[in-house]
């Protein structure tokens, strides 16, 4: 299993202003490997969304590289599957539909298509709901939709900004535990941006621990407990703490 799967060499971002430039992500370097589920945290303005566009491919870097199976990075691309903070689903088409889209430029047969999108509704546990409309979902619901429309391409990477980040406590450790359970079924390669430290350490093989102002990575923390995890295991807890004093004195 390649160790380099993801790849990300002195990527550096910059945004022109009015008076100069805004220096967002400064030298990052970061190898991940194959199957690899990576947390990124850090607080507001450390780069790490802008982290996550760059691996999309809605933004450019500034410098360096970023390459994903040993080809560049460049633009977007359906094997880059990503799940928003809003679900973004159109609430004038049926869940099914919904997940469709992701496959407009597939070349699978129309069967195929069907099949797949319905294979994924399974896998989130939303199969029963295939014909349901967006307004007829709950908050959590409606983001295991968006995983599921993420996943269905099956992509080489799954890309998750904050995907939780709207939703209430329950519902969001509710999803946490589906989160893992699905990345445990398709052993998908994936990263994961949030600001919360207690999500980043029960998900994340590593952590990624950014530090302000331009974004650097501060350190990386191995998360050293197999999965499935229990949310109440003392090292979880251990690491958490740790995590928060590296913010502390930042």
């Amino acid at each position: 299993m390649r160790s380099d799967f993801l790849s990300l060499r002195q990527v550096d971002k910059r945004f022109p202003v009015e008076d100069g430039e805004l220096h967002v992500l400064d030298d990052i370097s970061l190898n991940i490997r194959q199957g690899e589920f990576i947390s990124i945290v850090g607080g507001s303005g450390c780069g790490k969304s802008t982290l996550l566009r760059l691996l999309v491919g809605l933004e450019q870097a500034s410098g360096g590289s970023l390459q994903l199976d040993g080809a560049p990075i460049e633009g977007t691309d359906p094997e880059r599957g990503i799940v928003f903070q809003d679900h973004r689903l159109y609430p004038w088409l049926t869940v099914e539909d919904n997940v469709l889209l992701a496959l407009l430029n597939s070349p699978l047969s129309k069967a195929e298509r069907l099949q797949r999108v319905h294979e994924h509704l399974r896998l989130v546990g939303l199969e029963a709901f295939a014909r349901a409309w967006p307004a007829q979902l709950s908050g959590g619901m409606s983001q295991r939709v968006a995983i599921a429309r993420g996943l269905v391409n099956r992509p080489k990477i799954l890309l998750l900004d904050e995907p939780f980040g709207a939703l209430d406590a329950l519902t969001r450790a509710q999803l946490q535990e589906e989160l893992a359970r699905i990345w445990l079924a398709e052993g998908i390669t994936t990263v994961l941006v949030t600001h919360d430290v207690d999500e980043a350490v029960f998900l994340g093989d590593r952590v990624v621990v950014m530090q302000p102002r331009p974004g650097k990575i501060g350190r990386i923390v191995e998360v050293d407990l197999p999965h499935p995890r229990h949310r109440d295991h003392p090292r979880l807890h251990e690491l958490r703490s740790d995590i928060l004093r590296d913010f502390a004195r930042h």
